[in-house]
Formats: C-alpha cells, sequence, structure tokens
C-alpha cells in the first residue's frame, strides 16, 4: 500500500473548497488532469467515493467529508512542525501569528509587537484583530499561536486554554461637550440610567466589562436607554463626540480626546453605603494560548516578552495582582 501523500491531500482540499476540478488545478498551479487523477488514485487505494458526479458539476461524499477534516488537521500540523523547524537558526526567521481583539490590537499591542521586531527583526508578525469573542475561538481552532482579549474567557473553553493576566486598563464612562454631565464631570450611580447610552456589540470584551459593572453598582442593562450599538470602539467613540448620549470606553482609546476637551471622562459616586466612594472599572487584558498544540519558539519568545514587560521591580503592579485574585 502506497499511502496518501500531503500533495494529495492539498489537492483534496482544494477540490474540496471549490467543488470544481478546473478551478483547483488553478489554484495549486497544476494540470487539471493532474487533479482529476490525485483524486481518482485516493478514491481507488482506499476503495471510497471522495466526490459525487452529478452532470457537470461535483458534490462531496461523505467520506469526502471526513477526509476533508482530518487532511486540515494534517496539514496544519505539517504546517507548524516546518515552522518549528525553521525557527531552529536562533530565531532569524519565521512567522507569528496573533490574534488581538479591538482595542489591544489598536491601542496597547503596537508597542510590543514593535519591541518584539527590534529584537528579531526577520520575524514576520501577522496580527487578525476582532472582537474578543472571535478571538478566544480562534485561538481554541488554533489560527493564532496567541490571543490577547480583554474580555472574559467562556468557562467552556478554560479547559482547554491556559489565559493570563499581562496588562489592565480602565473603562471609562465619556460624553462629548454638549451633553449635561460634561461641565459637572461627576454624577452619582442612579443617574446612569437619565441618559441614552452608546454601546458596544455583543461579544465585545468593552461590552462584557462594562455590563459587569452594572451588574455590581445593582443596574440591568435593561433599565439603560441604549441608543445606538456598534462594533467598534472608534465609531461609538465619534458618536458621543458629536454629542449622542454617552458610552463606556476604554482609557485608551479617548487620552487624545480628553486632552484636547472634545470628551470628558466622568467620575460614577457609589453611594449606596453611607460613605460615597468613586467606582472605577478595570478590566485585565488576557495572554491566551491552546494547552495541547505545539507552540512555537517564536511563540514562547513573544509570551516571555510580554511577561516580563508587566515585572516591574521583579513584582507585578497592585493593579495587576488584585485582577489576578478576582479571576483565580
Amino acid at each position: 500500500m502506497a499511502g496518501m501523500t500531503l500533495d494529495q491531500l492539498r489537492i483534496f482540499l482544494a477540490v474540496a473548497e471549490h467543488l470544481h476540478f478546473t478551478r483547483a488545478a488553478e489554484e495549486l498551479y497544476i494540470t487539471q488532469p493532474a487533479v482529476s487523477a490525485a483524486i481518482q488514485s485516493l478514491e481507488q487505494e482506499y476503495r471510497v467515493k471522495l466526490f459525487h458526479r452529478i452532470g457537470r458539476h461535483i458534490e462531496i461524499a461523505e467520506a469526502g467529508k471526513l477526509l476533508q477534516e482530518e487532511a486540515r488537521k494534517i496539514l496544519d500540523q505539517v504546517s507548524l512542525t516546518e515552522r518549528g523547524l525553521r525557527e531552529l537558526n536562533n530565531l532569524q526567521r519565521g512567522e507569528l501569528k496573533l490574534g488581538s481583539s479591538l482595542t489591544i490590537g489598536n491601542y496597547w499591542l503596537p508597542s510590543k509587537i514593535s519591541e518584539f521586531k527590534s529584537q528579531y527583526p526577520g520575524i514576520s508578525v501577522n496580527c487578525t484583530l476582532a472582537n474578543a469573542e472571535t478571538i478566544c475561538a480562534g485561538t481554541v481552532m488554533g489560527q493564532f499561536d496567541l490571543g490577547l482579549v480583554e474580555g472574559d474567557v467562556k468557562p467552556e473553553l478554560q479547559t482547554t486554554m491556559d489565559y493570563e493576566i499581562i496588562g489592565s486598563d480602565r473603562l471609562q464612562i465619556v460624553v462629548g461637550q454638549t451633553h449635561p454631565w460634561f461641565e459637572r464631570g461627576e454624577i452619582e450611580l442612579t443617574e446612569l440610567t437619565q441618559t441614552p447610552w452608546v454601546m458596544r456589540e455583543p461579544g465585545s470584551g468593552t461590552q462584557q466589562r462594562f455590563e459587569e459593572a452594572l451588574q455590581n453598582w445593582g443596574i440591568n442593562l435593561s433599565q439603560l436607554d441604549v441608543m445606538l450599538v456598534f462594533n467598534s470602539g472608534e465609531m461609538a467613540k465619534a458618536a458621543v463626540e458629536s454629542g449622542v448620549g454617552a458610552t463606556g470606553i476604554s482609557e485608551l482609546m479617548v487620552k487624545k480626546e480628553i486632552q484636547l476637551g472634545t470628551l470628558r471622562a466622568i467620575q460614577v459616586i457609589d453611594n449606596r453605603n453611607s460613605s460615597s466612594v468613586s467606582a472605577e472599572i478595570i478590566r485585565p487584558f488576557f495572554k491566551l494560548k491552546h494547552r495541547q498544540r505545539f507552540q512555537t519558539a517564536l511563540s514562547k519568545a513573544f509570551e516571555e516578552m510580554l511577561i516580563t514587560s508587566h515585572l516591574p521591580n521583579s513584582s507585578r503592579s497592585s493593579s495587576i495582582l488584585a485582577l489576578e485574585r478576582q479571576v483565580s
């Protein structure tokens, strides 16, 4: 028995994706007869039908669906192994694949990537930005070497992934110049229900943390007048800056606007007890990695850099320690 080859698997996956022999051949820069021969060889070798030929069209068969799923896993593992071998030359070349939620990717991560590139200039860093939920799922599926999110990790994923706090920021409630809170600078908890709100979409780490803060303050999200929902912090910021209600947003995103005076951060006073205290929303930045997938030397080097950059004087800052106690 000759057994299947990696080239056959690549050809098969191309056909399964396009459901067309000629398009698969064009993608792989080989002839259409070579594609047909590879599929026919697999079908004859294992005595299965991978595709149903229906007139001029093809449909994937049950055996084809099984092979499609397993072939992807095999080729992903081959790719990781090849990367590991290439990285044995003192991290002089290779690719690091990161997945990051939007706030971290746009405002916190670029300086970390620049620092890493200064140490390893031959390394290519490929960073995908999406909301926290998408990045968690992508890390589980092996799309990213490391995931970086500011939202919580779902309980069903916590057994699959290792996660660690490597930073934090504050979520601030901000309003534009025309909002009645702008001149005051602080409000009481009960006033949160008395203004329109601009929110992020479900699955956003920002939205998760804001909803948790509301619950801690004894406020249900349904009590707020939600006027707009955006899948971008920049869009939420622009809407509020133009005079539409209030929003909860990372202080990293509004630092310049607050300095310019086009937005103002509003202090929330928790007066439920006898003593009034300022209510802050601190959110952690999590580093995620799959517990069982192969971790490249590049991934380990970047991970170590993230960890050590948040260990001033050989100990974590008090805010990081407090957050770790909350999530442990």
